[in-house]
């Protein structure tokens, strides 16, 4: 029995290269943005997740600074909102998921 030949006939793999798809586009934008640029554009379309992030951080800070002082009260208080703006959080990334979506189809 011969030794199979190579799957595809040219150039081998390079990692380093996307692999090349017909009719495929990797990128949607022209240029490569920056990280700033990236974090401005996706406030832009969805302004609430960043909230819901910045909600999440303050409650579990306050909790942790709550706890560290001894109160126990507050602290567990502050552990429940976090818990409901993380739950915020992620619904605002669903609702942005679901709206881009609509988008794209239309």
């Amino acid at each position: 029995m011969a030794a199979p030949g190579p799957a595809t006939p040219g150039t081998p793999f390079d990692p380093p290269q996307p692999p090349v798809i017909e009719g495929f586009s990797p990128s949607v934008y022209a240029s490569t943005e920056s990280f700033k640029e990236k974090f401005l554009r996706k406030t832009r379309e969805n302004p609430v997740v960043p909230i819901g992030c910045l909600g999440t951080a303050a409650a579990l800070s306050y909790g942790l600074f709550c706890f560290h002082r001894g109160h126990s009260q507050r602290s567990q208080l502050m552990m429940r909102t976090r818990i409901a703006a993380q739950g915020f959080t992620v619904a605002a990334i669903l609702v942005g998921l679901f709206t881009s979506a609509l988008k794209s189809r239309a």
